[in-house]
């Protein structure tokens, strides 16, 4: 049996009820009796009554750039994980270029749908954020200045500690495929390889640029090796870019790690069966996926925002890419 048939109303009535339509005229005992009907049959109203009623939809929405990327998928699961303790659920979305995600996005949370949301794009002058003045959200692994809704991780040292490691092996010529200079994450990981480069009295200009992707990998690691053939070392700024790197190495003649040790940021499981399995800086990226959910319930709550960086050690998972300098003694 319907609401409305057990209330003795009509379903035009009902549903003007559940969903608190501010024109209705009917007596209060009726409309609390299709309230309390409906509780006793377990109905639920749909998200946009439960977003006229002042409730929570106890969803959050999460954007990110590429739903093909591997690396996304920590994010994710961080952030499914923290939310579900909180009793909420993670709707996930992919970024796109024709600004449809976005308005979906605000769509979303005017509807009640979700709570707040998590952006993960790093695309430059998003168009969404212009309109997110009254939306909880939080950006995700990349930066708008000013914003104070900022959840990242220190990018900067995870390439430090790429290019300590490499240093420690007795490279000194040491190369960086770096990513597209218009987004934050790019630059955060290329300043920290220069500023490092830099203490330990060693060239850093050895650098060319490339998406973040195999392709680019490729492109940019052909560049590099045609221009500083006495490259000993590389860094990649993305495990991606390093599987394209590795061709491009191989395709030039040389091997790996005899005549180039390699190294990239972001540790996956791909990184095990690549030829050879590949050395990687690991960042806790469940982490900044369950911080950033943080930061947007303490929105909900009604918190004062403020930018976070989370506790980031970056680890080296060290594989067969890497090996010593030929020039090291003992080596």
């Amino acid at each position: 049996m319907d609401v409305a048939t057990a209330s003795g109303v009509t379903k035009s009535v009902a549903s003007r009820v559940l969903n608190n339509d501010p024109t209705l005229n009917v007596r209060p005992e009726t409309h609390q009796r299709v309230w309390d009907t409906a509780a006793k049959l377990g109905y639920r109203p749909h998200a946009g009554a439960r977003a006229l009623a002042g409730a929570e939809a106890r969803a959050l929405a999460l954007l990110i750039p590429d739903l093909t990327n591997p690396v996304y998928s920590r994010i994710i699961r961080g952030a499914y994980r923290q939310a579900r303790r909180h009793g909420y659920v993670v709707l996930l979305a992919e970024d796109t270029t024709d600004d449809q995600a976005g308005k979906s996005f605000t769509e979303l949370v005017e509807t009640g749908r979700v709570d707040g949301l998590l952006i993960a794009s790093a695309r430059p002058h998003h168009p969404l954020i212009g309109s997110l003045a009254r939306v909880p959200h939080v950006f995700v692994n990349r930066e708008v200045p000013g914003s104070g809704r900022n959840v990242g991780m220190d990018l900067a040292a995870a390439s430090a500690t790429a290019v300590r490691h490499l240093h420690q092996l007795g490279h000194h010529v040491i190369g960086m495929v770096s990513g597209p200079v218009d987004l934050e994450p790019a630059r955060a990981r290329y300043a920290g390889f220069v500023d490092q480069m830099r203490a330990l009295g060693l060239d850093p200009g050895l650098v060319e640029r490339g998406e973040f992707s195999e392709a680019g990998g490729a492109d940019a690691a052909a560049r590099l090796l045609r221009a500083h053939p006495g490259i000993t070392a590389l860094y990649t700024s993305t495990l991606s870019q390093a599987v394209g790197a590795m061709h491009a190495v191989r395709t030039a003649g040389r091997r790996m790690p005899e005549d180039l040790s390699i190294i990239a940021y972001d540790d996956l499981p791909l990184a095990d069966y690549l030829a050879p399995p590949l050395t990687t800086i690991g960042m806790p990226l469940q982490a900044l996926g369950a911080a950033a959910v943080d930061a947007v319930l303490d929105q909900l709550a009604g918190r004062p925002t403020a930018d976070r960086t989370i506790d980031t050690q970056p680890v080296v998972i060290e594989r067969a890419s890497t090996m010593p300098h030929a020039g090291m003694d003992g080596a």
